[in-house]
């Protein structure tokens, strides 16, 4: 177990940015869940990429779902993060959200979300890797929030390097 800890913490020295993946069962039951494995995949198709503990209890909604949707957070949205991170029998209770394709919940005050119907999913160790096909997205500026080593982080641009 030491040997796991370990290796979590050093994969957590790669910053990633933080999103919150969404769906709508088959049944109509709305699931979020914070995810920072979220990565493009290819612009022609347009695709991209994230993956799901296989023991999720939100794992069936998405494995049926043929829609979910990404919305990425930004800085200022860290409480959302931590909402979606955490356990509830309805985590949109009180959470503001659009429809989007598939019926797949809209942040409305994220930087991005990309809508996408699900391609493919392939088991890799124990998550599920999900690659979908980006079937709408909308995008605006401002400053993402970022997860590294343990930590919510804000970007900071370097002089020398722009």
């Amino acid at each position: 177990m030491e040997e796991a800890r370990r290796l979590r913490s050093a994969l957590g020295r790669f910053a990633t940015g933080i999103t919150v993946i969404t769906t709508r069962s088959p049944e109509g039951k709305t699931e979020g869940l914070t995810v920072n494995s979220f990565s493009s995949l290819s612009l022609d198709p347009p695709m991209v990429l994230w993956s799901l503990r296989k023991s999720s209890p939100c794992l069936t909604s998405f494995a049926r779902s043929q829609h979910f949707a990404v919305n990425i957070l930004t800085e200022d949205q860290g409480h959302l993060s931590r909402h979606f991170a955490t356990p509830a029998a309805d985590k949109f209770a009180g959470v503001d959200h659009d429809g989007g394709l598939g019926g797949c919940p809209i942040l409305p005050e994220s930087l991005a979300h990309f809508e996408c119907r699900t391609d493919q999913q392939i088991e890799a160790g124990d998550h599920i890797i999900f690659i979908g096909l980006v079937e709408r997205f909308v995008f605006r500026d401002g400053d993402p929030l970022i997860y590294s080593a343990g930590r919510y982080c804000r970007p900071a641009a370097i002089a020398s390097l722009n």
